[in-house]
């Protein structure tokens, strides 16, 4: 389910060959964000098209879940620690590709002022665990 002009659709699918994937799954890809926020970044990105986490319900719980362990365990088995760790999602209107990925950013501790404010856990970005307990308290759409 593919979006047209969609750069995420387009790496998460294969289509973009500049893009490195780190890690694929069924559901999901890993690769180094552009922007990196620290030394670290990474995002992970679904392979079926989400506008963002706002479409998505209670039901996505597990896929979050798996995004969040999968990048905690792409981040150790490159050595860097998840402790000083930032994973989460923004929220429209402030994302930049409207297609659903969670961020990994490490060391948290050494974002620069801005990153801070881009990724401080607010209304517009909710950590992993904040965006499992938006989710939790949606309903099935299904």
């Amino acid at each position: 389910m593919a979006e047209d002009n969609c750069i995420f659709c387009n790496i998460s699918s294969g289509q973009e060959p500049t893009s490195v994937l780190e890690v694929e799954t069924d559901e999901f890809v890993i690769f180094k964000d552009i922007k990196p926020a620290s030394q670290h970044h990474y995002l992970a990105v679904t392979k079926r098209h989400y506008n963002s986490l706002k479409v998505l319900d209670k039901s996505h719980d597990p896929m979050v879940a798996r995004m969040e362990s999968s990048l905690r365990e792409f981040l150790t088995s490159k050595g860097i620690s998840d402790q000083d760790a930032l994973f989460g999602f923004h929220l429209p209107p402030f994302i930049t590709v409207n297609h659903l990925h969670m961020h990994a950013i490490a060391p948290r501790s050494e974002m620069g002022f801005l990153s801070r404010l881009i990724f401080r856990p607010s209304v517009w970005f909710k950590t992993a665990d904040d965006a499992r307990l938006y989710l939790s308290q949606k309903e099935s759409l299904q």
